[in-house]
């Protein structure tokens, strides 16, 4: 493994390289093999190192048949055999302190509760392990989280070597490893033993802070979202403006907003609950004044409403009104706006389908709806001013009343 430099020294950023094989992937990617290299290829939950080479962007880096494959952006020129490869120094020390803060919140997790970490994903903003666990509280969360402080600022050497199947029985291994060969122990001093291909810093510390930011519950395990060093600074600088927000709108301090929030939300639900009841009592009076314009056809009462964009519940709320106090009434309520809305509703004494006669009304605009005879709705688009849509509708409506008496 003499020619994977990211192994040698991790802090390594820039090297030199002679170019073995060029090529193009399946997709066309132009890909460089190097003899050597600096760039960590994506594996074992660790993205790959990006940065360039001769000055061309490296975009991926993934080990194919044991070789590693840098694709690059542009194609490296024919007559170029050595190159220098330089990678994002900021992308590998953040891999480095999210894989090791990883370690550590893992061994934490297993050596308080024998919780054993299943998966692991490194993303651009947090981290997660899946837990194989039932339960998790946040008192255990944050005696795990402080474990795995305390250990990365005592500022423990880590180490990483390559061994032999018969020296791994003389280490207590967290899990164990994968592979048969070139098998790499990363060890935190007194703490965890690994099997692990990734990078490292040489001491727990460079891990920086690590704090837990949430947990579910994810396919039987728990999946625990978490970041560290840099991530846990640039993470608390937006958490804190949106604090300082906060108590500006509010002229609360912090230790006062969360009972102010809990404040606000009660009041909330009582204020959404009085709108409620308010809405529902001007819908009746809504109702009643329609009532009074009904027309008779056939025995039946026919009410015909023209509305200006009103919520499709507002709509079907007014129209149980008017069918519990009329039982031989045949609603409709057509709301004109952005969308064009359709109820249709009868009365306990009427037999027509409504269901039937919106599917016949929603023919005169692009449409669909749907609902049971008693009440149905839909809606969709169309050009027809009101007069001309409700004078449609109208007639669709007479000829089932006409031929279908109470």
């Amino acid at each position: 493994m003499k020619e994977r430099l990211y192994y040698q020294d991790p802090y390594l950023k820039q090297f030199t390289a002679e170019v073995l094989e060029r090529g193009h992937e399946a997709d066309g990617t132009p890909y460089v093999i190097l003899d050597q290299t600096a760039f960590y290829p994506t594996g074992g939950g660790q993205p790959c190192d990006l940065g360039v080479i001769n000055d061309i962007e490296v975009m991926d880096v993934e080990e194919v048949d044991g070789q590693i494959h840098h694709r690059l952006r542009s194609s490296l020129s024919p007559e170029i055999s050595r190159v220098v490869g330089t990678i994002d120094w900021d992308r590998r020390l953040d891999h480095m302190q999210q894989h090791t803060g990883q370690h550590l919140l893992t061994a934490a997790f297993e050596e308080l509760f024998q919780a054993a970490t299943v998966s692991f994903h490194l993303g651009k903003e947090r981290v997660t392990i899946d837990l194989d666990i039932q339960e998790l509280t946040e008192e255990m969360v944050q005696e795990a989280v402080a474990l795995a402080n305390r250990v990365a600022y005592e500022n423990r050497p880590i180490t990483a070597s390559f061994m032999e199947p018969e020296e791994l029985s003389r280490l207590p291994l967290r899990k164990p490893p994968t592979v048969t060969d070139n098998i790499r122990i990363v060890i935190i001093e007194d703490f965890d033993y690994n099997p692990c291909g990734g990078t490292h810093p040489a001491r727990t510390g460079e891990a920086g802070p690590i704090q837990v930011l949430g947990w579910e519950r994810s396919k039987g395990q728990i999946r625990v979202s978490f970041v560290c060093g840099l991530r846990v600074v640039r993470e608390l600088g937006v958490k804190q403006g949106i604090i300082q927000q906060l108590t500006r709108l509010t002229s609360q301090t912090e230790a006062e907003l969360p009972e102010y929030v809990s404040r606000m939300i009660a009041e909330r639900k009582e204020l959404e609950k009085s709108l409620q009841e308010l809405q529902s009592k001007m819908l009746e009076v809504e109702a009643k004044e329609w009532i009074g314009q009904a027309e008779t056809i056939n025995g039946l009462q026919l009410l015909l409403i023209p509305l200006n964009e009103r919520p499709m519940a507002d709509m079907q709320k007014l129209a149980q009104h008017i069918v519990v106090r009329v039982p031989n009434v045949v609603v409709i309520l057509v709301s004109l706006g952005a969308k064009t809305q359709l109820v249709c509703a009868r009365g306990a004494e009427v037999s027509l389908a409504m269901n039937e006669m919106l599917k016949e009304a929603l023919l005169l605009m692009d449409g669909k709806g749907g609902g049971q005879p008693a009440m149905a709705q839909g809606g969709g688009t169309t050009d027809m001013p009101m007069e001309t849509l409700l004078a449609r509708i109208r007639q669709i409506v007479t000829v089932k009343m006409e031929n279908n008496p109470a």
